[in-house]
């Protein structure tokens, strides 16, 4: 079964033909699934193959040709899957982006995309994009998801969902068959923007063969370490992020598997036990929220509760360190009798693995939930590699401080200065309109992470460091310093900016407010000028804070700067915390100011 699953992922000329192959094989079988009225109901491969020939051949009704850019605004949801295969079955190229986006993020991934058409869901979503839309001129139809408001439309066409997916299934399919007969692995599939650091997000173009070389890879390790039966994953993380986009929507079409939504983070735990998902593609925050939840439930329950609980991550740390001893057998057999089910049950008691990545997992926390019993696998990437290098499996040891091997088909080797390199057909062909950081990206062939890092005795990739400066938060999001800073600088009232939140839940600002601002605001303020004194008055620091939320007002929600504090002095070439070339140095400012920034997420 697993050998053949493999065979049909490598041989199939793209991922509609791939997915065609399972939605004949499934048939009637549940594919995806929602809540709707209060229970669960499902579509099968069969009914969504319809619906996906059906609405294919309506965008080529509309004159949608091949190669054509087709944006995609959608929470996660059915439609979403249907709507991405649907644009691929056409011919075009499927561009998702964020519900979070503001018109300004929209505006220019539909002028830089060139996009003809728009799938929005709903009318509070189609709000700032609408906007865009007007301003832009390129678009030339809005289908929606739900019914929307006929807003003056000026040169594009309204087009709803049951419409466009109306008609003869059996003519459409014939239809589709023939036109993707001529799409093959190397062509695009979906160009996925994501922020780069001089602050315009970038179009990765991801080839059909990329997503298919990723879904082939997580499909061995879960063939080869769990086995395989009536997967079931739910989609939790959005399905514009390369990670579900791939290990959420692509992986699950390739193995077979059974897909539900997720109605939100609120509701995502009784979500989990009401779905029971045998494998959940998740991002480390909510690892850490969920471990916080069951550490204080647990607290609550007593003394035995609180002792089980000690020696269950007692006998982790020591698997983890190598150590595991022959007299802790009896202790592990108590464990899986009392606190493991409870914990599994939580969970749907089904889980297989769960699936960390987007970024860095704290180790701590995967072994924590090694040590309820719950498989933890730690993945890397990057939306240039599918997104998915390399991903922790059961049979070559799991250590939560690595990321695991690389994947079938890839190859990684590091470079003389420790970054490390990634080749293979799950390599993006480079940015959508910009060669030359298609050209810095992808070297003879081999794609530059911008990260270090080295392989271990098991041939595991440690990441030690980041080579760019790009923030990862807690949730996987990617954010551009540099442009945050920019805006930011661009405002009187601040001189120079540094912002962080790597691995944290939102963005925080180091900021040098501008002298001469500071000396007017005092003669407007009958204050004395003292900059280091002005900085402990709430007044100066609520007239810096105007600027902050002036420019978080053209910020998306991951990018809003939440908090500031003020630093000691400018950043300058003579205090190290500048470059000869005018750059800030991140790591010196951060040496100095730590304890401040640490101070903002505990406010």
């Amino acid at each position: 079964m697993g050998i053949e699953l493999l065979g049909d992922i490598d041989q199939s000329g793209n991922l509609v033909e791939l997915f065609l192959k399972r939605a004949d094989a499934k048939g009637d079988a549940p594919f995806l699934g929602r809540k709707e009225d209060g229970s669960w109901q499902t579509q099968s491969w069969a009914e969504v193959a319809d619906l996906v020939c059906l609405l294919a051949e309506s965008l080529r009704g509309l004159g949608l040709e091949d190669g054509d850019r087709v944006a995609l605004v959608s929470e996660n949801r059915p439609e979403w899957c249907i709507a991405d295969l649907a644009i691929m079955a056409a011919g075009c190229i499927t561009v998702p982006t964020y519900t979070t986006n503001t018109t300004r993020d929209h505006l220019h991934i539909l002028d830089n995309s060139g996009a003809r058409a728009v799938f929005v869901s709903n009318e509070k979503l189609l709000g700032p994009l609408h906007a865009a839309i007007q301003a832009s001129g390129i678009v030339e139809h809005v289908i929606g998801i739900e019914d929307l408001h006929r807003h003056q439309s000026g040169s594009f066409e309204f087009h709803s969902w049951e419409k466009m997916t109306a008609g003869d299934a059996s003519a459409a399919r014939i239809a589709v068959e023939a036109r993707i007969a001529g799409i093959d692995r190397a062509q695009t599939a979906c160009i996925i923007y994501t922020s780069g650091t001089g602050g315009a997000p970038r179009g990765v173009m991801q080839h059909h063969g990329a997503i298919m070389c990723n879904a082939a890879g997580a499909a061995e390790v879960l063939i080869e370490d769990f086995g395989i039966e009536d997967e079931r994953f739910l989609s939790f993380l959005p399905l514009s992020h390369a990670y579900e986009h791939t290990g959420g929507q692509y992986l699950p079409i390739s193995v077979g598997a059974e897909i539900y939504y997720s109605e939100g983070l609120e509701k995502l735990a009784s979500n989990i036990e009401e779905t029971r998902p045998t494998i959940m593609v998740v991002v480390p925050r909510l690892f850490e929220v969920l471990r916080a939840r069951i550490l204080k439930q647990v607290e609550k329950q007593g003394k035995l509760a609180n002792f089980l609980m000690d020696r269950a991550l007692g006998i982790a740390d020591k698997a983890t360190d190598g150590k595991s001893r022959k007299r802790d057998k009896p202790m592990n057999f108590v464990l899986e009798k009392t606190l493991r089910p409870k914990i599994r049950g939580r969970f749907g008691g089904r889980i297989k693995a769960m699936v960390s990545g987007g970024a860095p997992l704290n180790p701590e926390v995967g072994n924590f939930f090694e040590a309820m019993g719950l498989t933890m696998l730690q993945g890397y990437g990057q939306t240039e590699s599918g997104p998915v290098i390399s991903c922790n499996r059961p049979k070559t040891g799991l250590k939560m401080d690595t990321v695991g091997p690389p994947l079938r088909g890839v190859e990684v080797k590091i470079a003389d200065d420790g970054e490390i390199l990634v080749r293979g057909e799950l390599v993006m062909h480079g940015y959508w309109r910009n060669k030359a950081e298609t050209d810095r990206t992808i070297k003879d062939g081999w794609l530059h992470t911008g990260d270090i890092g080295h392989l271990d005795e098991k041939n595991r990739i440690v990441i030690t460091d980041r080579k760019k400066d790009m923030i990862v938060n807690d949730k996987g999001d990617n954010v551009a310093p540099q442009k945050l800073e920019g805006m930011l600088t661009l405002q009187p009232e601040i001189a120079q900016a540094m912002v962080s939140g790597d691995k944290r839940p939102y963005v925080v600002g180091l900021i040098v407010p501008d002298p001469e601002w500071a000396v007017e605001w005092c003669k407007a303020n009958d204050e004395k000028f003292d900059m280091k004194a002005l900085q402990d008055l709430p007044a100066f620091k609520t007239a810096v804070r105007a600027a902050v939320d002036r420019v978080n007002k053209d910020l998306s929600v991951i990018e809003k700067v939440r908090q500031f504090a003020f630093a000691d002095e400018g950043f300058t070439i003579e205090n190290e915390e500048m470059t000869p070339s005018m750059k800030i140095r991140r790591h010196k400012i951060r040496d100095r100011y730590q304890e401040r920034i640490d101070g903002l997420y505990r406010g």
